[in-house]
């Protein structure tokens, strides 16, 4: 793909616009950068590109901007309906992602993890078992540095993790081998519906061939349709014993591939709960498809100590254990978080609805939750669909989540942040929604 000369729009000024941009002034493209944000607000990105032969064209969108481009590379938070990506495609000018450009210029064999939930953890621990093996392996892409990161590194591999956003504008992007995880309602303020969301996240797989390598979850019906559609070698996971693929046991993960089978006992594996189960199956499925031998994925699933933010141990204090799952920004991460716990939950949840459902919360708040804490501006709304169902309280913040959680937990309870909503409507991201939360609980 040749840039040299070209004139390009980098839509979006985050961190994945910055190193686009920072990529194409290395590959002699003339560069423009577009944002609604104004040069003040977008001052430490613009600092950090200072002395790059940039234009800014920033505060809002104009149509004008689009002429006399040759291609448009929207960041991964801006959405298909953006007016300038609508110009682009009235004026035909190329637009395509970060990863399908990335992938044009990366010369080694590439991963790439999607699914609604356990996107970060698979990635991590699949990167985590290359490096054991020895091999030199880029891991990144919707988890960490951006894929184009990796373009002019000396790499063996590359493990990166994609979201449907990103899949958006994709065209020749091929990973030797593709997962998709799992599929539960997310997004939904961002996709017209729940099919095209889903929709999505199969383009992963649309330009596979018959050599590579499609992983699937057998246990969830949407993934596992896909089979038939697929054009690559169908490798599946799941808990019930197959003849060919990956299953687990309570004890162990077992790969069986024909008559060639091997065993990782999990006796010595630090993450717990059923997501975490089907996370190193999937894992398993990955390295063993890459060939990676068994004493380095055995080492690494026991060396694995989890994400930050994932369902994290944070303390037990007066008998009561307290959770750290601020990534748990959907319903169905929270449904599977819940089934990793038997002792009565107090939940804290809240944050900026997503437009799903949360009706697949009902019996496991019947069954599970003693209290529910909300907070947010989603608090009403959740509180209309669950709080029939247990003590409910709603609450301006996580200051006053965290303290009425202490003040009403029992010995032998936990209290769980899994708050099944983003977190843009009093935090920054995620992370500093858990960051809080922990810094909260280690000072009761």
């Amino acid at each position: 793909m040749e840039l040299k000369g070209k004139t390009v729009l980098v839509l979006g000024l985050a961190r994945t616009g910055s190193e686009c941009a920072r990529f194409f002034v290395s590959e002699g493209a003339r560069v423009l950068v577009s944002d609604r944000r104004n040069e003040q607000e977008l001052a430490p990105e613009v600092t950090r590109l200072a002395g790059l032969p940039i234009r800014y064209l920033l505060g809002g969108e104009e149509r004008e901007w689009m002429t006399g481009l040759d291609l448009v590379v929207p960041s991964p938070g801006v959405s298909q309906e953006n007016a300038l990506l609508k110009e682009a495609a009235q004026r035909h000018i190329p637009v395509l992602s970060e990863i399908e450009l990335a992938y044009r210029f990366f010369r080694a064999p590439l991963v790439a993890i999607t699914g609604t939930n356990g996107k970060s953890t698979t990635t991590t621990l699949v990167g985590e078992m290359f490096k054991a093996s020895g091999q030199r392996v880029f891991v990144g892409g919707n988890l960490g540095a951006p894929f184009i990161c990796a373009v002019a590194g000396d790499w063996e591999w590359g493990v990166v993790e994609v979201s449907s956003f990103q899949l958006e504008w994709v065209e020749e992007f091929r990973p030797r081998v593709a997962v998709l995880l799992n599929l539960t309602e997310d997004h939904l303020d961002r996709y017209p519906s729940y099919q095209a969301y889903c929709a999505a996240k199969e383009r992963i797989f649309a330009a596979q061939t018959a050599t590579d390598v499609a992983i699937i979850n057998r246990d969830d019906p949407l993934v596992w349709a896909l089979r038939d559609r697929l054009r690559s070698r169908v490798v599946s996971f799941g808990f019930a014993e197959v003849g060919n693929g990956v299953f687990a046991t309570a004890d162990e993960i077992v790969w069986r591939d024909g008559a060639s089978e091997e065993r990782f006992p999990l006796r010595q594996v630090k993450i717990q709960g059923v997501h975490n189960k089907e996370n190193m199956m999937a894992a398993v499925a990955v390295a063993k498809s890459a060939a990676i031998e068994r004493e380095a994925i055995q080492r690494t699933l026991e060396a694995f100590p989890g994400l930050e933010h994932r369902l994290e141990f944070v303390r037990e204090k007066d008998g009561v254990r307290y959770y750290n799952d601020s990534k748990g920004t959907n319903v169905g991460a929270v449904v599977k978080s819940l089934a990793g716990f038997s002792a009565p939950v107090l939940l804290l949840a809240g944050g900026v609805d997503k437009g799903g459902d949360y009706g697949p919360l009902r019996d496991v708040i019947k069954q599970k939750i003693r209290r529910l804490i909300l907070f947010g501006a989603a608090k009403e709304l959740i509180a209309g669909a669950l709080g029939d169902l247990t003590e409910t309280v709603i609450v301006n913040d996580i200051q006053s989540a965290v303290r009425d959680a202490a003040a009403h937990a029992q010995p032998g309870d936990v209290v769980l942040l899994s708050p099944a909503c983003s977190s843009f409507d009093q935090f920054q991201n995620y992370a500093e929604r858990g960051k809080i939360f922990k810094h909260l609980v280690l000072s009761l």
